[in-house]
């Protein structure tokens, strides 16, 4: 039997909006210990309400300034390097 996602949800590729939201606090903990905020990062809930569901739930990242943006990807790139 597959492992069960936090919500009960047994199909990893179909998150819930439970599992969706808790993937969004996860995101959001990750990028605090770089000192980045992504004042708009949220759970995008239309998605689970259209007439064709993607393939899980999706997260809105929203906007940011040049000062993020600019960490963001310098700590991608020192992830990258690794």
């Amino acid at each position: 039997m597959p492992p069960q996602a936090a919500s009960g949800n047994p199909e990893p590729g179909n998150p819930s909006v439970y599992d969706t939201a808790l993937c969004v606090e996860e995101l959001r903990a990750a990028l605090a210990e770089h000192g980045i905020t992504l004042p708009s990062l949220r759970v995008d809930l239309p998605s689970f309400a259209s007439a064709y569901p993607s393939e899980g739930g999706l997260l809105a990242l929203g906007n940011c300034n040049v000062a993020t943006a600019r960490t963001l990807a310098a700590v991608l790139r020192g992830a990258a390097e690794r």
